[in-house]
């Protein structure tokens, strides 16, 4: 059992200290074996639980206006049988390339690794071993009327 989620639309994320402004859209989502609790009381006897997991998948992209670089990401969903959960596989190009120069592989929630056109072949990033940095939001008062915290604000109130 699972219920997914597709993501319409696209973010911007802008590096400050480069002036960059990034548009990206987003993998899918995916809860998984959301039937747990009542497996729980069904079936407890008999011991065959799985845990529930959230998973991306899908196809997404990044684009930087500016330096024209840009990425192409997937994120593969777990086969039924087998296979590793979070595995995504990506590819860079410089601009008006349509060859990447560099290919990245792993988990998106642990160890990306990434191999170059030159032969090199390093750690990308491991996410486990980042640092966690408190985001900048903008006061409700300044944000317009359908950005996503002041749209949201009632339901996140009620929420807590």
């Amino acid at each position: 059992m699972s219920i997914g989620v597709h993501n319409i639309g696209q973010g911007c994320v802008t590096c400050l200290d480069y002036d960059e402004h990034y548009i990206l859209t987003f993998p899918n989502g995916y809860g998984r074996q959301v039937n747990a609790l009542f497996d729980i009381f069904i079936l407890n006897a008999l011991s065959i639980l799985t845990v529930p997991w959230i998973e991306l998948g899908g196809e997404c992209s990044i684009n930087c206006s500016k330096t024209g670089y840009n990425a192409s990401i997937v994120f593969h969903t777990k086969p039924f049988y087998g296979g590793k959960k979070h595995r995504i596989t990506a590819e860079i190009f410089s601009p008006n390339d349509k060859k990447p120069f560099c290919s990245i592989e792993g988990e998106w929630n642990g160890v990306m690794y990434a191999k170059y056109t030159t032969g090199e072949n390093a750690v990308f990033i491991d996410t486990k071993k980042m640092p966690t940095i408190k985001k900048k939001v903008r006061k409700l008062e300044d944000q317009d009327d359908f950005e996503s915290r002041c749209l949201w604000k009632d339901v996140t109130y009620n929420l807590k």
